[in-house]
């Protein structure tokens, strides 16, 4: 009855992945990122190992036992791998990768090899699955990431009891097999280790969940603030970051330029030319902004046919040598494109102790943009 009761939580975990996998297929669809794929599949995979070796068991003495538990070990590896790749999708480089594909490589080479020892091989295979598990716990608690960190030590606490449980299985097998003679043996060891394989599957695809529920909000979040038509930041987008890199600049007193562009004539180009070309000339001149600024800047459409560029750590010097590169890029986008040649007016404004908003800093870089279309556009005016 007790081998019953391990063979029963082992049942129940592969139809719990099996389950949760066609769950997660449906509830998902099919329109969703790398990483959810990535996290879909790994709950796959290892609803494939959870098969073969449950099936191995069945086919104990035969020669599909060593073949479907060397199977089981390769599914078991490559669900491993493919969590931490989601994580890395999610969260950005993790570290260990490729020791993690060393793992992947060697767990079922060396499994297959030591078969016909069973302690040599329980323990060679359990000790590799809990490196595993430990560099895919560490993945999701790395430094430095903006997503939230419920989820995330929800992952890392799942892959961590896992990895302590099979340890102690692997430890157990190694030094005392006559304990642990089979995979479904009734050893307390082996029965909170069964159990807390199920728990964690549970915890993990509810972390799964929230990770996809959070990355589609950020996904929503950023389409609002951005602009359709050229990739830029919108209005709201600029109102919504800009701030925080003006008050970064006075609090550190930090160097900052404002570059406000206007377009010359572009109401000339919609009346003569049509709307369409009007549509081309504004992706252009986005594009034009996208690749010419660096990280930290921030370049917005802030209306029609204005647009913003917000450079950090920038003095005089280097803002006038951003915009001489931006003037220089759109002549030579003009060149290629001729029907999609336009020029622009722009202000600039360098921060200065009494900008006590951004407001303050926007009027006069706008003040400037306005002066330089009236005295015959297609220039840069510094504000004051």
């Amino acid at each position: 009855m007790e081998k019953l009761n391990v063979l029963t939580i082992l049942v129940l975990t592969a139809l719990n992945l099996s389950t949760v996998s066609v769950a997660l297929l449906l509830i998902m669809g099919q329109g969703i990122s790398r990483a959810a794929r990535l996290a879909q599949f790994s709950l796959l995979s290892q609803t494939l190992g959870w098969v073969a070796i449950i099936a191995s068991g069945f086919a104990f003495g035969h020669w599909l036992d060593p073949v479907l538990s060397t199977m089981a070990m390769v599914m078991a590896s490559v669900a491993n791998y493919l969590m931490f790749l989601a994580l890395q999708a999610w969260l950005g480089p993790r570290r260990n990768q490729r020791a993690l594909l060393a793992l992947l490589i060697l767990m079922p080479i060396g499994y297959a090899l030591s078969f016909e020892n069973y302690s040599l091989r329980v323990g060679y295979a359990n000790l590799l699955f809990a490196i595993q598990l430990t560099i895919v716990a560490q993945a999701a608690l790395g430094p430095r990431q903006p997503a939230s960190l419920r989820w995330r030590a929800l992952v890392a606490l799942c892959y961590g009891a896992v990895a302590c449980a099979s340890l102690a299985r692997g430890v157990l097998g190694a030094f005392y097999p006559e304990l642990y003679p089979t995979f479904d043996a009734p050893h307390p060891v082996n029965v909170a280790a069964q159990l807390t394989a199920n728990l964690a599957l549970v915890l993990t695809t509810v972390a799964v969940l929230v990770a996809w529920r959070e990355e589609a909000e950020g996904q929503l979040r950023e389409q609002a603030f951005t602009d359709n038509l050229t990739g830029l930041l919108n209005r709201h987008g600029w109102d919504d970051r800009a701030p925080a890199l003006f008050d970064q600049a006075r609090r550190h007193r930090t160097p900052l330029a404002l570059i406000m562009l206007d377009l010359d004539h572009f109401k000339r180009i919609n009346d003569t030319q049509g709307h369409e070309v009007g549509d081309q000339v504004l992706r252009m001149v986005g594009k034009v902004l996208q690749s010419n600024r660096r990280s930290s800047d921030l370049a917005a459409r802030i209306g029609g046919e204005e647009f913003a560029l917000l450079l950090p750590q920038t003095d005089k010097r280097a803002a006038l040598h951003v915009e001489q590169r931006l003037r220089l890029a759109l002549l030579e986008e003009g060149i290629q494109q001729p029907t999609l040649r336009v020029g622009y007016s722009a202000g600039l404004a360098l921060l200065k102790p009494n900008d006590q908003k951004l407001t303050d800093f926007m009027v006069r870089a706008d003040t400037a943009l306005y002066q330089a279309k009236a005295q015959g556009r297609g220039r840069l005016l510094q504000a004051d």
